[in-house]
């Protein structure tokens, strides 16, 4: 039985120049608004929190439809989710790029914990997500959740990388368990929050830092304490 043979294609024409660059100016315009509302709603999130985000009241800020806003997202989960990266994405441009500059070692651990006494002595009057997040969401297992404690998670493991190579260093001991060294720093954080935001604890930035130095004390070489005094803090 002889099979027919399939008909040639017909070459379509090449669009239009001006059809590509009306399309790519297109998406650059519907980028640029997603950021913007992105922006907008982890403004409006830093004081009403992850679950007080809606696609309507963005819309209301943003000046905008529900529909319109709603396009760029597709549910109110996808919008949360976009603001916890966001917020992820500039804790890493505030906190934990600028360190990067600093030497491997004590200087670049109390480089990451001085930018992040920064940002937190700024969100003691906006709010941090990861905090007020972790409050809304630690028994609503999902997507959002994943998302809050995966990006915590990343910098507390950047935290440990720092702290292992201010040991292999010489700053520390080497006996110290990295885990204990960030847990205790992380506390730290949440005790000023807590000290600062909601009881308005006076001093309480200057204790945060008198607790860092104790911390260094005491997981610190012998020969690191013999070393000359590190820059004072960043606040």
């Amino acid at each position: 039985m002889s099979v027919s043979p399939l008909p040639a294609k017909v070459a379509r024409p090449p669009a239009p120049v001006a059809s590509i660059a009306s399309t790519a100016k297109s998406a650059q315009k519907g980028q640029q608004t997603k950021a913007a509302i992105v922006d907008a709603a982890l403004g409006l999130a830093t004081h009403i929190g992850l679950q007080g985000l809606s696609i309507g009241a963005l819309a209301e800020v943003m000046h905008m439809s529900k529909s319109g806003v709603f396009a760029h997202f597709g549910s109110r989960e996808e919008l949360q989710i976009s603001v916890v990266r966001e917020y992820h994405a500039r804790f890493e441009e505030e906190v934990f790029f600028p360190a990067l500059r600093r030497p491997r070692g004590l200087p670049r651990l109390q480089a990451m914990f001085q930018h992040w006494m920064h940002r937190t002595s700024v969100e003691i009057d906006s709010g941090c997500i990861y905090i007020s997040g972790a409050v809304e969401f630690d028994d609503r297992p999902g997507p959002v959740r994943d998302a809050l404690a995966d990006s915590v998670q990343l910098w507390l493991a950047a935290m440990g990388r720092a702290v292992v190579q201010a040991r292999d260093a010489g700053h520390l001991r080497p006996a110290i368990d990295e885990h204990q060294v960030v847990f205790e720093i992380h506390g730290l954080i949440l005790a000023l929050h807590y000290e600062a935001r909601f009881l308005k604890t006076p001093g309480s930035i200057t204790r945060a830092n008198t607790a860092f130095a104790g911390i260094l004390a005491r997981y610190g070489s012998p020969a690191a304490a013999a070393a000359p005094a590190a820059k004072k803090p960043l606040v």
